[in-house]
């Protein structure tokens, strides 16, 4: 039943595909060269816990950090033992968006560094978010929101989520902008999400027809097959001419590829997986094996003997009939229609596609996982 309802998903998939239209649009497989978000991050403490915070002499970096927060304040508690559970090591973390401006404001993922329980309840203390090249972009501070929990009493523990990470929505500001501005780019190079020649291709020609019909001349070429060059006519602004480019829609090509997670069963075949014309048959051989000792007396008034148990086992072995048919998958539609006819689960799948591979008959990458 499983694998009639696989194929019939596969089955009914591939149809529509063929029916409607495949084209995506340019902005769902290509990006644009120097347009990306960077990786911000600092380190900070959250207090206001409810007693579920680090153990200080189990997380000295979490008492050092108060410490020296409180010495900034002008408090001097150097030499004191502190006994407190509602402070947490934190780690901040962030993406910074292209070309943002100073002011705005983004997202923030919190995550505990030490031992505490849980994050729920508290606030981040105004914590410093540095790049890679260790300049300050960014200010995080505010109250976390935490998706999970976790309660411990004496003999129990009841937790949902995760109770150590959570978020705070619009909890850092910008207070430096990456250099650089989108019309201070010197070239636009289109990068394809996942490179092949053929896609690469018809992304050119579709970038060209339009350009053809609206600038009156060509603008764009390729480069490989990762990167397409385009060449920004005069008088258009580039927000405007890249905005023109990433809604033409383009059939995207893609690669004969069969995927095979052993672990849960699952089978996914590309649509342009073929199988040259093969004899199949799968039978399942099952052995049951059955224990039913006896307990063996002697005889009445006999002199001699003593009572043993007699190991007795019943060996069965059945193997149902193999239905055989023959594959020859010119199409999706009827590899799976084929496979449908041997009525296997997707571990037999499984098997049988490996067995083509090795026969040479699956013209298509066969990845196992």
């Amino acid at each position: 039943m499983m694998l009639r309802l696989f194929c019939g998903l596969l089955l009914s998939l591939s149809l529509s595909v063929s029916t409607a239209d495949a084209a995506v649009r340019v902005k769902d497989i290509a990006n644009l060269k120097g347009v990306r978000e960077n990786q911000i991050l600092g380190y900070g403490l959250v207090i206001g816990l409810k007693g579920t915070g680090d153990t200080l002499r189990n997380a000295p970096f979490t008492e050092q950090s108060l410490q020296s927060m409180l010495d900034n304040m002008g408090i001097n508690i150097r030499g004191t033992s502190l006994r407190t559970r509602n402070v947490a090591a934190v780690v901040v973390t962030a993406d910074l968006p292209p070309f943002v401006a100073g002011g705005s404001r983004i997202d923030v993922a919190i995550s505990s560094l030490g031992d505490a329980s849980s994050l729920l309840g508290g606030t981040l203390v105004m914590t410093q978010l540095r790049g890679a090249d260790g300049e300050t972009y960014a200010v995080a501070q505010g109250a976390i929101a935490v998706g999970g929990y976790n309660i411990e009493g004496a003999a129990q523990t009841l937790s949902q989520g995760v109770a150590t990470a959570g978020r705070i929505p619009n909890g850092a500001l910008i207070e430096r902008e990456v250099k650089g501005r989108f019309s201070e780019m010197e070239s636009l190079i289109l990068e394809l999400k996942n490179p092949d020649f053929v896609t690469a291709t018809r992304i050119m020609d579709a970038i060209n027809a339009h350009g053809s019909g609206r600038y009156q001349k060509a603008v764009a070429f390729e480069r490989d097959y990762r990167t397409i060059v385009l060449s920004r006519p005069r008088g258009t602004s580039p927000v405007r001419f890249i905005a023109e480019i990433e809604e033409l829609l383009v059939e995207p090509d893609t690669p004969a590829r069969v995927v095979v997670d052993e672990r849960t069963g699952t089978v996914v075949i590309g649509r342009n997986v073929q199988i040259s014309t093969v004899a199949v048959t799968h039978g399942n051989l099952s052995v049951r094996i059955t224990e039913a000792p006896i307990v063996s007396q002697p005889s009445p008034f006999a002199r001699r003997g003593e009572t043993v148990v007699v190991p007795q086992t019943f060996i069965e072995a059945n193997e149902p009939g193999a239905k055989i048919a023959i594959l020859r998958g010119a199409d999706l539609q009827r590899l799976v229609r084929g496979l449908n006819q041997i009525g296997l689960k997707p571990q037999g799948i499984i098997a049988i596609l490996q067995a083509i591979k090795a026969a040479g008959a699956l013209q298509a990458e066969l990845v196992i996982q």
